[in-house]
């Protein structure tokens, strides 16, 4: 017989249901359209109109191939502009549209609910903890796995 892993005490299967929530979450209070990746995004270029790709690939943490395609299909429903770098031609600069720009503030206030509700089914001491440590399995081999090395 071959050899099982006790799922509940595996930290990948617990990663893996926990997105499986905050997806489920996502999708039911803040947008069904708009996933969680696609508003790291916009968020993004919120923050820092302006950038290029590469730059908001690492910013998101999401690979460049996922990246290109959210930021095609964001162009696709003119929520995301592009624009040759006049300083380097080889890049394209991109930013928020107008419309990118009221959606974004539309999805603040429903993603910081998300937040709250999962953190408030901690003990309040535990939650920075929980932050704490999430971001440090997070940045495991950042660079290898956004395709950086």
């Amino acid at each position: 017989m071959a050899r099982a892993l006790e799922l509940p005490n595996y930290i990948g299967h617990l990663i893996r249901r926990a997105e499986q929530v905050h997806t489920a979450l996502w999708s039911e209070h803040v947008s069904r359209e708009i996933t969680s990746q696609k508003f790291a995004i916009l968020n993004a270029l919120s923050r820092d109109p302006g950038i290029d790709q590469r730059t908001l690939g690492r910013r998101t943490s999401l690979d460049r191939s996922t990246v290109n395609h959210m930021v095609r299909r964001l162009i696709d429903l003119n929520l995301v502009s592009q624009e040759r770098d006049e300083a380097d031609r080889r890049r394209t600069l991109l930013a928020l549209t107008g419309e990118g720009a009221e959606l974004l503030d539309s999805l603040i206030a429903p993603a910081e609910r998300i937040n709250e509700l999962l953190l408030g089914s901690l003990p309040p001491d535990e939650r920075a903890v929980a932050v704490d440590v999430l971001t440090r399995l997070a940045s495991l081999n950042d660079g290898a796995l956004r395709g950086d090395t």
